[in-house]
């Protein structure tokens, strides 16, 4: 036991001291906190003013005053204004208490909405007369925007259909209309103008037909609601990206922390056997001793990278005063599961990384297991839709997928009932000791021996004799 010990504990500073995992581990979150710091900074360069003409050509003579009206630079104020306003009513009530009650994030809030929205632009409508050549009324917009006089560049000119506002004789469908605009031009200003066309067509239509806006307005508009949850514990509010983002936050952690400590055993063990240095470890050593402590090593690596981000994900929910959408029971199941799928996962490493002479050889019989791996990721959102289907529960039963399809279950919004949860628990326990007694036999033949790699039903015959 003493000497299983030595070598996990050698096997773990081997792996953390180096420069890779400290980038890794390191880095990483720095690099995000680094991003999340300079990007509102970096929203705070004001973008250059926008002023100029738009030109139309409105042979129906019912567009224009409309354009015309929707594009004064007090209605767009008003309106960006009312946006913002309704963005900051759909923020979960916790993140604006958090803002609330420290003006500096309030201040950087609205700040943020400003920058998104940008400088309201001043747009000037020129109604162009009729019969005017629609080519020569398009060439200004090729010329170099002037700095001496930009409110005088021309930035658009929209070409109204004769159908737009009233359909042909016996067609039913009415006509649109044409954009063209210079080019580079800000697509909030594009998007501006194209509402404005939509807004003023609309209500020449109407205004034709003899119907009242304001009531047709009325009928077809629906407010928005808040979908609440009815359980046998309470009513409670849902939120649908959360209950989406969830389950694949956990099954992430799951998935990377386990796939991180397992390609490090795997890369130790080739480099050892490739260098003989295990030659020399075997002579103070049992096989099964090293593989013990390597196993038991690199879990300590997993759970150091599970901790650190997980205890990122915790800080950013309390710091959002989110923490309470998270079930504490989820963090249980999520040390456990990784326990599980790390002895399964690791074996078959170990197994790997004993059988060939370097990683090159390794690539082949890894892909099956990584390919494997992978399922759960792939159908994450199917899964975490219907998390008790028929398809979710059998492989929640499964090795080695098992775990992580378990995960993303309980991450859900409907988690299975406890005893599939203790299924799954023991199904995936049954699963590592499996892929442990493969292992072992594997790493005990495939150690010292060199050559050609074997296949994979080379170690299948190895396990069967050993």
């Amino acid at each position: 036991m003493k000497k299983l010990l030595l070598i996990a504990q050698r096997e773990f500073a081997a792996t953390v001291m180096t420069r890779a995992f400290a980038i890794g581990i390191i880095g990483t979150p720095l690099l995000i906190g680094l991003l999340m710091y300079a990007m509102p900074r970096m929203m705070k360069n004001e973008a250059p003013k926008i002023g100029g003409n738009v030109c139309i050509l409105d042979p129906t003579g019912q567009v224009a005053d409309g354009l015309q009206a929707y594009l004064k630079p007090e209605e767009i104020a008003r309106r960006r204004q009312a946006n913002a306003r309704q963005m900051q009513d759909e923020i979960p009530e916790a993140v604006k208490s958090v803002a609330g009650q420290h003006p500096a994030s309030k201040a950087a809030m609205d700040q943020a909405f400003q920058n998104a929205l940008g400088d309201v632009p001043h747009l000037n409508v020129v109604t162009l007369a009729a019969g005017t050549d629609i080519e020569g009324a398009k060439e200004p917009l090729k010329a170099t925007p002037s700095k001496d006089a930009p409110d005088d560049q021309r930035l658009a000119v929209i070409v109204v259909h004769d159908d737009a506002v009233k359909p042909a004789a016996g067609a039913v469908r009415f006509g649109s209309y044409d954009l063209y605009v210079r080019g580079k031009l800000d697509d909030r200003v594009i998007d501006e103008i194209s509402r404005a066309m939509r807004e003023a067509i609309v209500a020449a239509r109407v205004r034709l037909s003899g119907m009242d806006r304001a009531q047709i307005d009325a009928i077809t508009k629906v407010e928005g609601i808040t979908t609440r949850e009815v359980t046998a514990g309470g009513e409670k509010t849902s939120n649908r990206l959360a209950n989406m983002m969830m389950p694949m936050a956990f099954m992430g952690l799951l998935l990377m922390s386990t796939m991180m400590s397992g390609s490090y055993l795997l890369t130790t063990t080739v480099e050892e056997k490739s260098n003989r240095v295990v030659e020399v470890l075997l002579s103070a050593v049992s096989p099964m001793e090293l593989m013990g402590g390597k196993i038991l090593g690199q879990l300590a690596v997993g759970l150091l990278v599970l901790a650190v981000y997980m205890g990122l994900g915790l800080m950013a929910l309390v710091s959002f005063a989110l923490v309470g959408i998270l079930d504490p029971w989820l963090i249980l199941y999520l040390f456990v599961f990784f326990l599980l799928a790390y002895v399964t996962i690791g074996a078959m490493m170990a197994a790997i990384g004993a059988a060939v002479n370097e990683m090159r050889e390794a690539q082949g019989l890894m892909m099956p297991i990584t390919l494997t791996i992978m399922i759960p990721w792939m159908l994450w959102l199917p899964i975490s839709r219907d998390p008790n289907s028929a398809v979710a529960t059998v492989l929640s039963f499964l090795p080695p997928v098992g775990s992580f399809v378990m995960m993303l279950r309980l991450a859900s919004a409907a988690p299975p009932p406890w005893w599939q949860a203790v299924l799954g628990i023991l199904a995936a326990a049954a699963g590592s000791a499996a892929a442990l007694w493969f292992a072992a036999k594997v790493f005990r033949i495939g150690l010292l021996m060199y050559g050609k790699p074997p296949s994979l039903g080379v170690l299948i015959k190895w396990a069967r004799q050993a």
